[in-house]
């Protein structure tokens, strides 16, 4: 048996896929690289323009963080708002308040942070030091919002916890004030909000935006968030925290991810205007019906393209349901998890028409050996482009959605793939 021949016998079908152990990885790490949660942490943070990012953990730990932030012009560069407080032997055996303490007092004094979200980090959280009672002291001493965000990686797999958590966070500081009727944009992890379609169209019809936790905003923008008429949650990492805000607040939102598919898009926009009290624009409906045009054209071309899924900036099931339904064959999905129940719609669908190999997201080495196996048509997601037009297989290129949302990212995917496919077909007559 060759090597692409074995990796696939250790692979499980999506069929037979009941919880995200059944998700079989290509290597022993659980996820390549230093994407856990405390990655997450100073994504979200580097958003809230006036707080400061304290680390509490090994120097393996501090020092990761400081080398992601210190290239970001975000968090201000090497004294910018992210900073550490290393445990050392003494801090492991005997608890870190101690350490912990003078490191606060020389933050505050030479900071003067409007917040600090105080995350712990493995180490911390195997020892068992409290973090939430310090960080409530610490915020009754200093007068400043401390809160409190657990980045452990040995209960989770990657970095998508660590962005929940805090801005879930967030909402200990909000306070109930005056309402606005603006809308506050929740969960954007990538791109700039304002390039989207989805903002120019709230412009277009006289909707002020709010708070954009964490895309952009100000720790006081965050306190006075309770005064909008209706939350936008653009991820599910915005989700928990929109359920706090619902039931504190009575603020209703609208689920608006990053969709493929024009139906949802548009069920989307009219949950919006509904909620807001408005009539649907009539450019919503001429925008969609250009959207299903494109779609009915792809699908024309796409009939039978195979494909390996990698990773995207689209939630990983709604967009496979998408090409499933464009004619398009998964044949290897990589994943983190698959929630049966959230995804039941989307499986539904895909296994009416496939049942694709399933391993975990982010093993590209390992994978390359099956190409001569399977023989797709596409690669979504990163790998080495040259390395797979050797092997007849063209690249879709997703990251241009990351400042995309709405009938926008339609019309992107549909020429994307159509480009890719005739790509591919090039090249393996070349083979």
């Amino acid at each position: 048996m060759n090597k692409g021949n074995e990796i696939i016998s250790r692979l499980g079908k999506l069929r037979d896929i009941t919880c995200s152990k059944d998700i079989k990885g290509l290597t022993a790490a659980m996820f390549p690289g230093t994407h856990c949660p405390l990655m997450g942490a100073a994504m979200a943070v580097k958003g809230i323009k006036d707080a400061v990012l304290l680390v509490v953990g090994t120097d393996e730990c501090t020092y990761y963080t400081k080398h992601m932030t210190i290239h970001s012009e975000e968090f201000g560069g090497l004294n910018g708002r992210c900073v550490s407080a290393v445990l050392d032997s003494s801090d492991v055996t005997f608890g870190c308040r101690k350490m912990l303490d003078n490191a606060v007092e020389e933050l505050v004094k030479e900071y003067n942070p409007s917040a600090v979200f105080l995350v712990s980090t493995c180490v911390v959280e195997i020892i068992g030091d409290d973090i939430e009672a310090m960080s409530d002291s610490y915020t009754e001493k200093y007068g400043i919002p401390f809160l409190s965000v657990h980045t452990e990686h040995f209960k989770c797999e990657n970095h998508m916890p660590g962005i929940e958590r805090t801005i879930t966070a967030c909402f200990d500081i909000m306070e109930k004030t005056e309402k606005n009727n603006s809308v506050n944009i929740i969960g954007q992890r990538l791109g700039r909000f304002e390039d989207t379609e989805l903002y120019k169209l709230l412009c277009e019809n006289d909707i002020n935006i709010g708070m954009q936790l964490p895309c952009g905003c100000t720790v006081e923008e965050i306190k006075k968030a309770s005064g909008a008429g209706i939350n936008i949650i653009l991820n599910p990492i915005g989700l928990p925290l929109a359920e706090k805000m619902k039931e504190e607040f009575g603020i209703s939102y609208v689920f608006f991810d990053k969709f493929t598919n024009p139906d949802k898009i548009l069920k989307a926009y009219e949950k919006l205007f509904k909620t807001l009290d408005k009539p649907v624009p009539e450019k919503i409906y001429e925008m969609y019906k250009n959207a299903k045009d494109a779609q009915n054209q792809a699908a024309d071309k796409l009939d039978g393209i195979t494909y390996i899924y990698g990773n995207t900036p689209f939630d990983c099931m709604e967009f496979n349901q998408f090409m499933v339904k464009l004619g398009m064959k998964p044949e290897i999905i990589q994943t983190v998890s698959v929630d049966l129940e959230k995804d039941k719609e989307y499986l539904d669908d895909i296994l009416a028409k496939a049942d694709p190999y399933v391993t975990k997201t982010a093993n590209i080495a390992p994978l390359q050996y099956v190409y001569d196996v399977i023989h797709p048509n596409l690669y979504l997601g990163h790998e080495f482009a040259d390395r797979l037009r050797k092997k007849g297989i063209a690249m879709v290129r997703c990251d241009r959605t990351s400042s995309m949302l709405g009938f926008e990212i339609t019309e992107f995917i549909t020429k994307e793939l159509v480009r890719a496919a005739d790509e591919s077909r090039e090249l393996k007559k070349e083979i």
